[in-house]
């Protein structure tokens, strides 16, 4: 089965540790009925910069860039299965997960949340996620 990658000019694209080089990394993945998301961080699609030092503004980023790339692959964050979460301060994690209450209204995902150190500077949050078609 051919895989598919999924590009959305509504998120960044990540993976970068020179921008004046492409990134290595696909925004996502479709194999057979599902579709993996690459890790998304808080930033902006246009400037590639992170969009505030805020961690509720930038977990709304984040889950607003994996809706972008989900969208482009013909889902919704309805269809997500699993997120995994990288959380660089975990004193942030009632924040962020309050942020992630609001923007998932009601939807429900299986999550893993860690405290872990996201390779760019300012950035608090990071999520991947792999959502069904089927």
């Amino acid at each position: 089965m051919p895989k598919t990658l999924i590009h959305s000019d509504k998120a960044p694209v990540t993976g970068f540790t020179d921008k004046s080089r492409p990134s290595p990394l696909a925004q996502a993945i479709r194999a057979g009925d599902f579709i993996f998301v690459s890790g998304q961080g808080p930033l902006d699609p246009v400037t590639r910069e992170v969009v505030s030092e805020d961690i509720a503004v930038q977990t709304r980023q984040v889950l607003g860039n994996i809706q972008a790339v989900l969208e482009a692959g013909g889902a919704t964050m309805a269809q997500v299965v699993n997120m995994r979460v990288s959380l660089r301060n975990t004193s942030d994690f009632p924040a962020f997960n309050e942020a992630f209450r609001d923007f998932m209204a009601g939807e429900k995902v299986t999550r893993t949340c860690v405290a872990a150190s996201p390779h760019r500077t300012g950035v608090l949050v990071e999520i991947d996620c792999v959502a069904w078609l089927g």
